[in-house]
C-alpha cells in the first residue's frame, strides 16, 4: 500500500484543516510516495522512538506532536535533535503530524479523556470552526460511475457522521453534440449523441473543494464534465476543542482526584483547590495537552473542575479565585493516542483489505517522574 494511500484515509477522520491556526500538522520528514509496510503510532519523535522505528523496520511514523514544532536554523548532527532528523531520513522513514486537529476532531483525543473518566452528554468546550456544507452533482456513463464514487471517497467526500462514501446515483439520458475542435470520448463530430449517464450526488466540507473537484476532474472520462455544485443551506457542521459534560453520579473531590489517578495511570498530579473547596464533582471540563488558556471558558459553563497539562504558576492563583477545582495530570496523559489510533487503523485495514501491520510505539516519551 501507498503512504499517500493510508494518509487520505486518515485525513478523511482527522483532516488537516481542522487545525489550530499555525499548527504545523502534516508531512514533517520524508516522503508520502513510496510503499508503507509497516506504520507505527507515537505521541512524540524522541530519540529512542526513532531507533524503536529503525529496529522495526517501520516505513511512516504518525505522531500527536510535530517533530518540527519551531523552525531548524542549522542541520548540524552533534546536537542530537537534529541527528535524530538525520536517522530517519537515512533510514527513509517518513513522519507524519496530527496534532490539534486530533484534540478537536468527533472521537478523538478529548472524547477519549471523557471515556476514561466516564463523563456523559459531552460537547465541546471551546468553539474553533464552523464548516458550510456543499453538495457536487457530477453526471458520467453509467459504467463509470464506480470508478468515479470511489474516486470522491478516496478524496474525503462523503463522510457524514459515524459513515464514510455516502452518496446518491441517479439515472437518466444525457444528450450532447461534439462540435469542431472536440475530441469526444464518446461519439463523432457533429453528430448528435445520446448516452445512458449517472448523476452521482456526494457532499463535502467547503474546505476540501478544491481537492473534490480535482478527484472529479481526474476520474471523469470526458473533455467538458458537466456537473452542479451548490453550497448546502443545512446547518453547519461545528467543531469544538476540549470537552464539557456530567458525570452520572456527583463524586465527592478526593475520590474524583484518585479516579483521575487511576483512569490515566498517574504515579502523581497537580492540584488547584479554590479558596473555598467544592465537595462534590459532576460538571467536567478537559482538553488534553497544555490549554489553560481555556479554563475562563470552563468557569462560564459552569465545570467543577477543570482537567488540563502544564498550568504556568501565576495562572494557577487566578485559578484559585474562580471557585472551580483544577487538576494537572501533565502532557503525557495524551499517550493515550497511540492504542487508540492503533484501534482505528486496524479497522481501516479490514475495510479496505490492506496489507499492512500498524504498531503501537512501546517507547515512553515522558520526561517527569515522581519521587
Amino acid at each position: 500500500m501507498e503512504a499517500q494511500r493510508f494518509i487520505e484515509r486518515f485525513n478523511q477522520y482527522c483532516p488537516e484543516w481542522l487545525a489550530e491556526p499555525g499548527d504545523p500538522v502534516g508531512l514533517h520528514i520524508g516522503t508520502l510516495n513510496k510503499p508503507a509496510k509497516r506504520i507505527m503510532m507515537s505521541l512524540d519523535v524522541r530519540p529512542n522512538v526513532v531507533a524503536e522505528a529503525i529496529e522495526k523496520k517501520i516505513d511512516l511514523l504518525v505522531v500527536k506532536h510535530p517533530p518540527i514544532f519551531r523552525p531548524i536554523d542549522r542541520l548540524v548532527t552533534d546536537d542530537v535533535q537534529i541527528n535524530m532528523y538525520a536517522d530517519l531520513i537515512k533510514h527513509d522513514i517518513a513522519v507524519y503530524a496530527a496534532h490539534t486537529n486530533m484534540d478537536i476532531i468527533p472521537n478523538g483525543l478529548n472524547d477519549w479523556f471523557c471515556e476514561l473518566l466516564g463523563v456523559q452528554k459531552t460537547t465541546y468546550l471551546v468553539k474553533s470552526h464552523q464548516v458550510v456544507m456543499k453538495k457536487l452533482a457530477v453526471f458520467v456513463p453509467m459504467e463509470e460511475a464506480g470508478r468515479m464514487r470511489e474516486a470522491l471517497a478516496m478524496a474525503g467526500a462523503g463522510q457524514q457522521g459515524n459513515y464514510r462514501a455516502t452518496s446518491y446515483t441517479l439515472g437518466g439520458t444525457g444528450r450532447f453534440t461534439p462540435v469542431r475542435g472536440a475530441n469526444p470520448t464518446i461519439g463523432e463530430i457533429g453528430k448528435a449523441q445520446q448516452v445512458q449517464e449517472n448523476k452521482i450526488e456526494v457532499i463535502f466540507p467547503e474546505t476540501m473543494e478544491e481537492k473534490i473537484l480535482s478527484a472529479m476532474y481526474q476520474a471523469h472520462p470526458y473533455e467538458e464534465p458537466a456537473f452542479d455544485l451548490y453550497q448546502l443551506d443545512n446547518l453547519p457542521t461545528k467543531y469544538g476543542i476540549g470537552r464539557i459534560g456530567e458525570l452520572d453520579e456527583p463524586m465527592e473531590t478526593e475520590a474524583f482526584i484518585q479516579k483521575v489517578k487511576s483512569a490515566f495511570q498517574l504515579e502523581g498530579l497537580r492540584v488547584i483547590y479554590p479558596k473555598q473547596k467544592k465537595s462534590l464533582i459532576r460538571t467536567v471540563a478537559i482538553c488534553g495537552g497544555s490549554a489553560e488558556k481555556f479554563y475562563r471558558d470552563a468557569v462560564n459553563q459552569e465545570a467543577d473542575v477543570y482537567i488540563t497539562g502544564d498550568v504556568y504558576y501565576h495562572t494557577a492563583h487566578d485559578m484559585q479565585e474562580t471557585g472551580m477545582l483544577v487538576i494537572d495530570p501533565g502532557h503525557y496523559i495524551e499517550e493515550v493516542c497511540k492504542k487508540k489510533m492503533v484501534e482505528q487503523f486496524n479497522l481501516w485495514k479490514n475495510e479496505e483489505g490492506w496489507d499492512v501491520e500498524f504498531v503501537v510505539s512501546a517507547s515512553s516519551t515522558n520526561p517527569f517522574s515522581f519521587k
